[in-house]
């Protein structure tokens, strides 16, 4: 474990009107507390995953690739403010680590192949292949073999939306081996129940306000599936 908990001050948040500090899971919610190697964040669209799993993540000090953003109708100045209002407590200091998110990746591997003409080298960390010759989930798991080696704070946002049922389940297996001797923590926003089923994670329900843990089975995302495939023969 690297970080113990995270806090959000919300008597200093400085509108109510804005996204995020409008959502009222992020001003009812007073603590996330992580007490096991991988914590998941489980919830609807809309309803603040990305955005606390982002807060959490620039507060750690984990840089977040992201191009400059383009023109919009209307500007929020406030958008990506909510990790100014949080305080993090870790275990024993701060760790390095990365974010995930499926644009950013696809964005790494054009520039790891750029890098790869001048030092092919490069791609011995990746299983010697250029991660641009794989399909989008060969490639993403190629990736997190390698940067899950090593010790850190990662976080992902949804990373079943490029992986097949086996890699999803193989994906399964990379989090047990990780996190088996300490080297890696994991937050993962996830809305795929074959992710969430891994054994002793904690799952927090975003759908609920104050934000707080839910059981595999008491999912929506557990119950929609397990409705659907006992409801396929009848």
């Amino acid at each position: 474990m690297h970080l113990n908990s995270v806090s959000f001050d919300s008597r200093q948040y400085p509108t109510t009107d804005e996204y995020p500090f409008k959502l009222e899971l992020v001003r009812k919610t007073p603590e996330i507390s992580f007490t096991t190697p991988v914590t998941f964040f489980a919830g609807e669209n809309g309803s603040g995953k990305t955005t606390v799993l982002q807060g959490i993540c620039r507060k750690c000090g984990i840089h977040i690739w992201q191009d400059e953003p383009g023109k919009r109708f209307r500007n929020n100045p406030y958008e990506d403010d909510l990790y100014r209002y949080m305080k993090v407590e870790w275990e024993n200091g701060s760790v390095p680590g990365s974010y995930y998110g499926s644009q950013i990746f696809q964005d790494f591997t054009r520039f790891l192949d750029d890098w790869a003409a001048a030092t092919p080298e490069i791609l011995d960390y990746y299983g010697g292949e250029s991660l641009m010759t794989k399909s989008h989930g060969q490639s993403l798991m190629a990736y997190f073999r390698a940067r899950y080696k090593l010790k850190g704070l990662y976080f992902l946002d949804e990373p079943e939306a490029a992986l097949s049922p086996n890699n999803q389940l193989a994906f399964l297996d990379l989090l047990a081996e990780s996190t088996a001797d300490g080297r890696a923590q994991f937050i993962i926003a996830t809305q795929s129940p074959i992710i969430m089923s891994l054994p002793g994670a904690v799952i927090y329900n975003f759908d609920s306000v104050p934000l707080r843990p839910v059981e595999y089975e008491d999912t929506e995302h557990y119950r929609v599936y397990y409705d659907f495939l006992n409801n396929l023969n009848k």
